[in-house]
């Protein structure tokens, strides 16, 4: 196991799916992890299942779309701990919606929560990852970033943006030995997957090479793996974690 003792890390959309998951994997590493979720009762929630299983953990539910609300929470982190190591951006929405059914307002959430949010998180944490020289900022991207989707048009455009910005910023931040990379999942055992229909489910799994559907834990390792020292000459890169499903 990847040793992250004394490592501070924040995860967003902590509270379920690939993000609980990995707040989960990083706290059993021994990192102090705090993790972010929408509300103050999904980050209870979250909290107390991960007590019942020996896991100590911090949340705390910031609007994402407000730096002010980001800033306030990051200055109580590092009052608290002095530093912040590992950033790991996992909040997101998805969309399916044709474009014509799709409304201004819908494809703006989206955007707001996949990009704009990120963004706020990078610009939160960048001055203190500068002053400390080192740092690890990790997003979740995804497959339709590379490869779009017959529909929900917003979902894969957000993604393409999580990609240009960190590819971006990590050449921006390379001098300061902060590394930036992305994780890009394919289909993943989440609730909403695993709530499908037979019917649905066979159809995935023989588009796919491996022959299986990937585990929350296998996005989650990939995180670990790319926060640690193994991948200290690994920046500016999307990292497929797909089963080589790219279609």
């Amino acid at each position: 196991m990847l040793d992250f003792i004394d490592k501070v890390v924040i995860v967003t959309g902590g509270t379920r799916g690939i993000g609980f998951a990995t707040v989960k994997s990083f706290a059993e590493a021994g990192a102090k992890v705090i993790l972010f979720g929408s509300k103050k009762e999904s980050v209870a929630k979250a909290m107390d299942l991960l007590q019942k299983e020996g896991l100590k953990v911090e949340g705390y539910f910031p609007n994402l779309n407000s730096l002010t609300e980001i800033n306030k929470v990051i200055t109580e982190i590092i009052t608290k701990y002095k530093h912040i190591d590992i950033l790991i951006n996992n909040a997101g929405i998805s969309a399916d919606k044709k474009i014509e059914e799709t409304t201004p307002e819908e494809f703006a959430a989206i955007m707001d929560i996949n990009v704009k949010a990120m963004f706020n998180m990078c610009k939160a944490v960048t001055p203190y990852m500068k002053k400390q020289k080192a740092g690890v900022i990790l997003n979740t991207s995804s497959m339709v970033s590379i490869y779009g989707q017959p529909s929900g048009v917003g979902y894969p455009a957000s993604k393409f943006a999580v990609n240009g910005l960190t590819i971006s910023l990590a050449r921006e931040l390379a001098p300061f030995n902060i590394r930036v990379n992305a994780v890009a999942p394919g289909i993943i055992k989440t609730d909403m997957v695993e709530s499908l229909p037979e019917e649905v489910i066979a159809p995935l799994i023989k588009s796919i090479p491996l022959g299986r559907i990937g585990e929350v834990s296998d996005i989650a390792n990939a995180f670990l793996f790319l926060a640690s020292p193994k991948a200290s000459y690994i920046t500016g890169a999307i990292l497929p974690v797909d089963g080589a499903a790219r279609n």
